[in-house]
């Protein structure tokens, strides 16, 4: 007897105010060679937890001070409204880490060079297309999102947690990133990890004191068909 698969697949997810390109938009993701040798091998996409790409970009997964103090009528230097802001600021740190992301790149002839040097400067570029990668992720079980990151908060209204994760500060322009984020929410995680003793509510979660659960992974893996998603491989120019 065959019995029928019980796989579910879910659609990308949308979230207010997204952007996204044409589906014929080209996209590169860049990788050093081990990075693309384990794509090759295992054909898998790579998806790496928000928090951890604060060593690079400390705001990476958190909306500005200014544009909170803006929408929520918060005073600078009133203990208060500091003290409130400090528990947003955490919350927001804690839920990057149930996202997971996958960062793309839109065809830039005049950045490329700078995305070479900075990310794979003895490696390789994939190329693709925007519509193949939201196919891709189309057959996930996860929970999805996919679109193109805003740089600054101008035009952003409103507190919602997945347009803050694809919202980056301005001087990242330069990147015209797609991200793709996997999300995935941990039992054990994203607790009130920024208070210690004294009860004060910390921007950061505490790690020394409170860290975070062996259970929610740094990385997640998700397989791919590899034919359907990739139309190229650049080699560095070094």
């Amino acid at each position: 007897t065959v019995f029928p698969s019980r796989r579910t697949t879910m659609p990308i997810t949308p979230h207010d105010q997204k952007i996204e390109p044409p589906g014929d938009t080209e996209i590169w993701r860049f990788l050093k060679m081990r990075f693309f040798r384990d794509l090759v091998a295992n054909e898998e996409l790579y998806f790496r937890r928000t928090d951890l790409y604060k060593t690079d970009d400390p705001d990476e997964g958190l909306p500005s001070d200014s544009y909170l103090r803006r929408i929520m009528n918060l005073r600078r230097y009133v203990l208060d409204d500091e003290l409130e802001l400090n528990s947003h600021q955490a919350q927001n740190r804690l839920f990057s880490e149930s996202q997971y992301l996958c960062c793309w790149n839109m065809n830039d002839p005049e950045n490329r060079l700078r995305m070479w040097y900075k990310y794979a400067p003895c490696g390789v570029a994939v190329r693709s297309e925007y519509g193949r990668l939201k196919a891709v992720l189309n057959d996930f079980i996860d929970d999805v999102n996919l679109g193109q990151v805003r740089y600054g908060d101008d035009t952003m209204t409103g507190y919602n947690a997945k347009q803050i994760i694809f919202t980056k500060r301005p001087k990242f322009a330069w990147e015209n990133e797609v991200r793709a984020v996997v999300c995935s929410y941990d039992p054990v995680g994203g607790q009130a990890r920024n208070y210690r003793e004294t009860n004060f509510p910390h921007r950061e979660p505490q790690d020394d004191l409170n860290p975070v659960h062996n259970w929610v992974h740094p990385e997640k893996r998700r397989r791919i068909d590899l034919k359907a998603l990739i139309t190229a491989v650049g080699v560095s120019p070094w």
